[in-house]
């Protein structure tokens, strides 16, 4: 007969049934977050830096797994409640098929996490919806990557969410209202990248912000009411369009960065330099403030770091006026300052103060009488190289494939054609061409009727909105009326501004003035033929506009409204990029595959051709994909047609036969495809003609004696 179980031998038996379950569950657990880990490696093209997950059998022992520069992870009753990832020379390149959607999907198998780090890894493509699902998140930092499109909308759902770092990335559209939502949000950071528009008003209502950082955007208009942020610390919006009134702040700012915006008016009102007692840097330089100098920001309780050049202050110092004796660097460079430069200014570790009207000082200074109040109707010019946007600010978000076949074959491209291009040695001077006054329109028609389109090139536009005419309060409107906050940049032949359509849609609007007077008819078969031009590997044009002058009805101004390409040009990804940005050997293949196809649409998509298209490295740009797209190429379509702007072209085309004027012109190209290939291999830029040269004679040099070396390994 079985022995009754007592009320205490019945509780040691549910103790150790629970400790079972729990430790089965444990298990359970540790072996899922093991798998997510091996997932994460080998979405990351398995790093050796991570070799360490693989051994760490099915995830016994992971939270033991010693931190590394590359690797860390924390726990908390054995569940990863951190998670951080630095990239380095140990990791490889992506693969080609890289998904940031499998790759945050990986990471959303890690329930538990609070802190997130996903830096310098080289990840493309969007943050998926997915990231919502990291409920417990305090902390996401994925900076120093390639991720582009807009901040998701599902990050707003991380209601525990502190920190927010997206800097040194590809993110485009506008500062998200919603941010408003996240309570406790303490620091966000935003640096360099691709937003633009205006600061949500609901900004000002995030009281738990300690750090705001948006440097290096395209953001504008003012800057909303920011006194209810009582714990703000670090405000930086430098290189921006913000003004032109100066914000309303808190006083509890510990460094205030403004430079480079479009600030011009208020500093006076809202600097109080009686309640600014925690300020330690204070840089407004570069921008356009008038007025007169405050000599109390010299001496404010806690300031060591002022930079007040580049503006036009006026006023007169003196040399007993008083500063901080902390004060390690002043800056009062290029204002309308007068009188004699302050002893203790002197005496700061970095003083500069050239540019203005200082007497008996050593520093570069202007005659008296140009610093007078008087000076300030003259409205002396900052260098336009201040305000200019470059068409391509630097950028990358890649997708790569390839490898050593590509690398060979990329190799014996680049011979091709710059043996190709050096059968003449002479040099040749490049000249601008013009429309001669005289235009032939059969001839334009009859290439119309003899285009012939390849049918991918239709499949491939076929996202694209359909070309048509825009009006120019269209245009004026995209752009604010052309104000200098949407100039991307200039050149001979124009302006290119950046503007945004009623639906959102960001475009790239180039004006050239007409160099000779002509009725609208002369340009509407060239205007049909560039609309016709649409392919992936080309910035496909969406319309035009006509603007007339006044007493004939003649054309005086051409706008093409061409697809906006954020993301910065070719050079910009190979040889201007910091090392641990610049693009890898398969990325690049893609690149140059992607240049030659483009060229090869334009010599042949349509009859007789586009060629001599003066090609450069600085005109070919990126898309978030790395797909790389040639710009400019319509230049060269209305200079070739008798266009009417004035546009360089790579040289003067040979008298003759109509065949000899085709072969020169794609010998041009050619060339110009070859600089831009040895460019890409050798990841330097090739500024000048006499440079080719030399740099592909040291290129052969390299690969003889690489050869040699793998010849004499392949005897031994």
């Amino acid at each position: 007969m079985a022995k009754p179980l007592y009320p205490s031998h019945l509780l040691f038996f549910l103790s150790v049934v629970l400790l079972c379950f729990h430790h089965t569950q444990q298990s359970q657990s540790q072996s899922q977050q093991w798998q997510s880990l091996v997932e994460i490696q080998k979405l990351l093209n398995y790093p050796s830096a991570l070799s360490s997950i693989k051994y760490t059998r099915r995830g016994r022992g992971l939270c033991s797994i010693e931190p590394t520069p590359s690797l860390t992870l924390a726990c908390y009753q054995g569940n990863i409640t951190q998670l951080h990832i630095t990239g380095n020379n140990e990791f490889p390149p992506l693969p080609s098929d890289f998904s940031s959607h499998s790759f945050f999907a990986s990471i959303a198998q890690l329930p538990s996490l609070k802190v997130v780090s996903l830096t310098c890894l080289g990840l493309w493509g969007p943050i998926p919806p997915t990231i919502a699902q990291l409920s417990s998140l305090e902390i996401l930092n994925v900076s120093t990557n390639y991720l582009s499109g807009t901040i998701p909308l599902q990050i707003s759902s991380l209601r525990n969410l502190q920190t927010l770092i997206l800097d040194h990335n590809k993110f485009t559209g506008q500062v998200p209202a919603w941010l408003s939502s996240l309570r406790v949000l303490s620091v966000l950071s935003l640096n360099n990248n691709w937003l633009n528009g205006s600061l949500p008003y609901s900004f000002s209502s995030l009281q738990t912000l300690r750090v705001v950082s948006l440097s290096h955007n395209y953001l504008s208009g003012e800057v909303p009411d920011l006194t209810n942020l009582t714990n703000l610390q670090v405000l930086d919006l430098e290189d921006n369009y913000f003004g032109p009134h100066f914000p309303s702040l808190p006083n509890k700012l510990v460094k205030l960065v403004l430079r480079k915006n479009k600030f011009r008016l208020g500093i006076q009102t809202t600097l109080d330099s009686s309640s600014w007692f925690q300020l330690q840097k204070l840089d407004i330089s570069l921008n356009g403030f008038v007025g007169p100098f405050m000599p109390s920001l010299l001496s404010l309780p806690s300031i060591n770091y002022l930079d007040i050049g580049g503006n036009k202050f006026t006023g007169v110092l003196f040399k007993n006026m008083s500063c901080n004796a902390e004060l390690a660097f002043v800056n009062l460079s290029s204002n309308l300052l007068t009188g004699e430069l302050p002893d203790c200014v002197k005496k700061t570790r970095i003083s500069l103060y050239t540019q203005n009207c200082l007497a008996n000082e050593d520093q570069d200074q202007y005659p008296s009488n140009m610093c007078h109040n008087e000076a300030l109707a003259v409205q002396i010019p900052p260098s336009k190289e201040e305000h200019k946007r470059h068409y391509a600010k630097q950028v990358v978000a890649s997708s790569a494939v390839g490898g050593i076949v590509g690398a060979i074959a990329l190799v014996g491209l680049i011979f091709v054609a710059v043996k190709r291009s050096n059968g003449n040695q002479t040099t040749k001077n490049p000249r601008t061409r013009f429309i001669t006054d005289t235009v032939s329109a059969v001839n334009t028609a009859k290439l119309l009727s003899d285009a012939k389109y390849i049918s991918e090139t239709m499949k491939m536009g076929a996202s694209l909105p359909a070309y048509r005419t825009f009006s120019l309060e269209e245009l004026k409107e995209a752009t604010n009326n052309f104000d200098d906050s949407t100039l991307l940049g200039e050149g001979s032949d124009g302006q290119v501004y950046r503007g945004e359509l009623p639906d959102g849609t960001l475009v790239a609007i180039r004006g050239m003035k007409m160099r000779k007077r002509h009725n609208p008819q002369v340009y509407t078969h060239l205007i049909e033929l560039i609309s016709k031009l649409r392919h992936s590997h080309l910035v496909s044009a969406l319309g035009h506009c006509l603007e007339f002058h006044p007493d004939d009805s003649s054309v005086s101004r051409l706008f093409l409204i061409s697809e906006f390409v954020p993301n910065g040009t070719l050079r910009g990804c190979i040889s201007e990029a910091p090392p641990g940005r610049k693009l890898t050997w398969a990325q690049r293949i893609v690149a140059a595959i992607g240049v030659a196809k483009g060229i090869q649409f334009l010599h042949t998509g349509i009859v007789p051709g586009v060629k001599s298209i003066n090609l450069k490295i600085k005109n070919v740009l990126m898309d978030h994909d790395l797909h790389v797209k040639i710009s400019n190429y319509s230049l060269a379509l209305l200079a070739e047609n008798r266009g009417m702007v004035g546009t360089s072209a790579a040289s003067p085309s040979p008298k003759g036969s109509f065949q000899a004027r085709v072969k020169h012109e794609c010998k041009n190209d050619v060339h110009d495809f070859g600089v831009i290939l040895l460019e890409i291999i050798l990841g330097r830029p090739i500024m000048f003609q006499n440079e080719v040269g030399v740099l592909k004679d040291l290129l052969e040099g390299a690969l003889s004696i690489q050869q040699c070396t793998r010849s004499a390994q392949m005897n031994h």
